[in-house]
């Protein structure tokens, strides 16, 4: 078990209740637990991946430590922008894509 925390930006009620169920809410959209285990931030991530197809403009990003990966962190998202984690040499970066240029 390890903690966990969830940041959202821009979700409905329903995620933000369902979220607060299970989790402390430190500060508006921002919620933790420390001492979760992986089959119940399994399931929280599986209903958030669930209901994010009925969010408008919204974000959810979940990390927690994960010692078997590099960088010792697992991370994952729901929304824009589209983040991309990759290992290069060791060391864990975020890539987003490219801007599309305009015409």
């Amino acid at each position: 078990m390890s903690m966990t925390v969830v940041v959202t930006r821009n979700v409905s009620s329903r995620v933000r209740g369902f979220l607060a169920s299970a989790m402390l809410e430190l500060a508006p959209g921002v919620y933790s637990a420390p001492r979760i285990s992986p089959a119940v931030r399994e399931r929280v991530w599986d209903v958030l991946k669930e209901w994010f197809p009925n969010e408008h403009e919204a974000s959810i990003i979940m990390i927690w430590q994960e010692r078997e990966i590099p960088g010792g962190q697992a991370v994952r998202t729901l929304g824009s922008p589209p983040i991309e984690f990759v290992d290069v040499d060791g060391l864990v970066l975020a890539r987003r894509p490219a801007p599309s240029a305009a015409p």
